[in-house]
């Protein structure tokens, strides 16, 4: 029964951590489209959860994506991330917006009941339909800027990372420089909170309230 019972625990972290680095996926595309960080050509309309979303065809930025996905996901199926932030800077390098997705897998539940997922998918879409909107509550952001993924762990779970930097994609993880991460004079909005069963996730945004000012 013991062992029943583990392996339960292992398909359900391996269930969660599936769907929500494809949610993920979606979703830093989604922004980076709303807000005009790459130009709109180099995207193609698609839907997930019956949502119209925006994906980059741009291969480098979807090998980046991809390739912070692919390695944060055995902290995602640990419980180990306490949040994933985009952050959006200037062409100077200053954080201007960032996008921070706390997210709280819950193990609970048994993810193979086809109802449970789709209450899932239901409270995932919410979050795709608000970010559809999100350019509504910013203000317009500067020429020329670019985007960070930061990801929020223990020190101990960090160490998870170092092996797969050589062993996977050669994608190497720095600490992040309080500079690249740190809002000064900024506004915190709420977008989206989701608790159920088998996750919790909130999303903000906190946004530089004079961006356009120290051009």
């Amino acid at each position: 029964m013991a062992t029943n019972s583990s392996q339960q625990k292992l398909d359900t972290s391996e269930i969660i951590s599936d769907i929500l680095c494809e949610f993920l996926e979606v979703a830093i595309h989604t922004i980076l489209y709303m807000r005009d960080i790459y130009p709109a050509v180099i995207f193609d309309k698609r839907k997930k959860y019956n949502v119209p979303v925006q994906m980059s065809c741009h291969p480098q930025v979807n090998e980046y994506i991809l390739s912070v996905l692919h390695s944060i996901k055995p902290l995602l199926k640990s419980d180990s991330i306490r949040c994933l932030a985009l952050v959006i800077l200037d062409k100077s390098k200053r954080p201007i917006e960032r996008f921070v997705f706390e997210l709280q897998p819950q193990m609970a539940s048994n993810l193979k009941d086809d109802a449970l997922l789709t209450r899932l998918e239901s409270g995932l879409r919410a979050f795709l339909l608000k970010l559809n909107v999100c350019d509504a509550v910013l203000s317009t952001n500067p020429a020329d800027c670019s985007f960070a993924i930061i990801v929020y762990t223990k020190e101990s779970d960090a160490r998870k990372l170092e092996p797969r930097q050589t062993s996977d994609q050669d994608f190497p993880w720095i600490v992040a420089d309080e500079s690249e991460v740190q809002i000064k004079g900024g506004c915190i909005l709420p977008l989206k909170s989701y608790t159920s069963d088998y996750l919790k996730m909130q999303l903000y945004v906190e946004e530089c309230t004079n961006k356009l000012e120290q051009q």
